[in-house]
């Protein structure tokens, strides 16, 4: 309908906020919410949630990416239609989790999980991720889109889980490690938060072209952006442009984005 200015909130659609996460839940753990009496790690990337009301959950943990293409989407989604009728979850740190609410189907899931390669011959969803070893690493998005990254972020993180992959898989440490990577400064990748911290930082300030500043960007806003006051306001040549103070710089790139 069209919008009424009497009544500016009448069959209002936008800005309603995402779905309750209540409606994705499988029945198990909807009949369940808030009856958990406790859980074991049966092996690596294996759990077992048991209910006060003796009903069970078996999870298992398989490590995901952040970039995903289709054909690996789909191939999740079959798993989870095959196995858990229909029903799965990530984690904060990318982890697939895969769920059933009876042990007959546990094994039948994790075979069928296993039996799953890449051309190379590599597992498409490794099992693990759980208690004393490696979780997986969680990353910023790197140059596919981001303006500020000093790195990139897939292809480290990759190689570092390569030679990881058997403490993502097993629980041999004294405890459960967190890996994080971020690009740049800014650090949306969660690593001031883990354990072991991977960072890329730009080592100069940024290079001003004064006869485009003011045709790209909103100079107010580049100056406010900056998290150090390094950053003022300047003329050039009778031209609105930006100065950068370098022994305040943190390089952190927001003024560039």
């Amino acid at each position: 309908m069209a919008f009424d200015p009497n009544e500016p909130m009448k069959d209002r659609i936008t800005d309603i906020g995402p779905p309750h996460y209540e409606q994705f839940f499988p029945p198990v753990i909807k009949e369940n919410y808030g009856k958990w009496k406790y859980h074991e790690i049966l092996e690596p990337g294996v759990l077992v949630h048991v209910s006060e009301t003796g009903a069970e959950v078996y999870t298992v943990r398989v490590g995901g990416i952040r970039l995903m293409s289709v054909d690996l989407i789909r191939e999740t989604c079959e798993i989870a239609d095959k196995h858990c009728d229909g029903y799965l979850r990530f984690t904060t740190r990318n982890n697939i989790e895969f769920m059933v609410d009876d042990k007959a189907k546990l094994q039948p899931l994790i075979d069928d999980l296993k039996s799953r390669q890449f051309e190379a011959g590599s597992n498409k969803f490794p099992i693990g991720g759980t208690g004393a070893g490696i979780t997986n690493i969680v990353h910023t998005q790197g140059w596919i889109h981001c303006h500020t990254p000093a790195i990139d972020a897939s292809g480290i993180v990759k190689a570092v889980l390569d030679d990881l992959y058997d403490d993502f898989c097993g629980m041999r440490m004294p405890a459960q490690v967190r890996i994080a990577l971020a690009c740049c400064l800014n650090m949306c990748g969660a690593v001031h938060c883990s354990d072991i911290a991977i960072l890329g930082v730009h080592r100069k300030p940024p290079f001003i072209e004064h006869e485009r500043v003011s045709k790209v960007c909103e100079v107010p806003l580049a100056i406010a952006a900056c998290p150090t006051a390094a950053t003022e306001p300047a003329k050039v040549d009778d031209m609105k442009t930006v100065a950068v103070r370098n022994e305040r710089c943190m390089f952190c790139g927001n003024c560039y984005t």
